[in-house]
């Protein structure tokens, strides 16, 4: 009995001198409690809701849209070939459906929009996966020209706004949820080329959106993922797309950076992306399936440890050291100004 109430007087004493810290434990692990309790619920009714997910030829809107289909969700899965359709069929239950949008293309959006009104009825459509995307051609700025940024930016960016907006008067029906896909790019530029603009597009469209749309009980959250292997980051199309890139410059500007260059860039961003890259899509998977049936969802999602732990702490850094961290994963070109 005497250890049990040395013990305890032991415990008032440590509490007692570590006032300060003992609240702030306490408040801190409130404050977890009450977020898991929070991102629990779940709306009900999900057998009657209607999902458009953009881009499901494969990667992480082929997945969400089998893991919705497997939860009873009635998915309209948008692919932009016919064989990226059918297998994705194939790989479902009958309720799912698929079609092929290109979301660059106005006509074809608008005959998605038919399609999916017809689909979802009075209901309204209840959640919008803005998921398609592209990465090529990207790269040092220089080595672009215009139409290189035009052909990232209409998909990544433009395409996003024009599927919005058609699809606005379904959602508000639905008061429902649009899930946008922007990544850690969109909060540190890493690289040239139009992806890492679209993604800074992509934050800044979401949040005018958000805000705009609350009025109408529309939600609208952000998915920020890390590096993962998909499409996107596939090294043999971003190499053959580099050296089409180093070809067409002026020799000038290829003797500016050296011979050995694209090489060593190449090397550099096979390094990287291997340290990386992530194959466990889920982890994006699993965030876009959260803000479609949570009734609490985040505004944004960061996805996968590099993410979460690496590149969003360091956006919030000086820019000083983020250029620094940054400028490790790529080469320096040969005749470098020193200032």
């Amino acid at each position: 009995m005497g250890s049990t109430d040395d013990l305890t007087r032991y415990l008032l004493e440590v509490i007692h001198s570590h006032l300060l810290v003992t609240c702030a434990l306490l408040l801190a692990t409130a404050a977890a409690v009450l977020r898991h309790v929070r991102d629990s619920r779940e709306v009900d009714g999900l057998n009657r809701r209607h999902v458009l997910i953009t881009g499901c030829d494969s990667g992480f809107g082929n997945l969400l849209a089998r893991r919705l289909d497997a939860r009873g969700f009635h998915v309209v899965a948008a692919c932009l070939t016919r064989h990226g359709a059918a297998a994705l069929s194939a790989a479902a239950s009958r309720r799912l459906k698929t079609l092929v949008m290109d979301v660059t293309d106005s006509a074809s959006i608008r005959a998605a929009l038919e399609f999916v009104s017809s689909e979802a009825g009075e209901r309204g459509l209840w959640g919008l996966v803005n998921n398609a995307g592209r990465s090529i051609p990207i790269g040092p700025t220089e080595w672009m020209k215009l139409e290189d940024f035009t052909q990232v930016l209409d998909v990544n960016l433009i395409g996003v706004i024009e599927v919005t907006l058609q699809f606005l008067p379904l959602l508000k029906k639905a008061q429902g949820r649009v899930v946008n896909v922007a990544s850690i790019l969109g909060r540190l530029s890493l690289t040239g080329g139009g992806y890492c603009l679209s993604k800074w597009g992509v934050e800044a469209f979401s949040d005018g959106l958000r805000r705009d749309m609350r009025h109408f009980g529309i939600k609208v959250s952000i998915i920020e993922p890390g590096f993962f292997k998909t499409a996107v980051t596939r090294l043999d199309l971003i190499e053959a797309d580099l050296k089409r890139l180093w070809t067409r410059l002026p020799q000038d500007v290829k003797d500016s950076y050296g011979e050995t260059y694209l090489d060593d860039y190449v090397e550099a961003q096979a390094f990287s992306m291997g340290v990386l890259c992530s194959p466990d899509l889920s982890k994006v998977t699993r965030c876009m399936e959260h803000a479609l049936t949570a009734r609490f969802p985040r505004t944004r999602y960061a996805a996968g440890w590099d993410a979460k732990f690496f590149w969003i702490p360091l956006s919030y850094l000086p820019s000083f050291v983020s250029d620094f961290a940054t400028n490790l994963f790529l080469p320096i070109p040969k005749y470098q100004r020193h200032f």
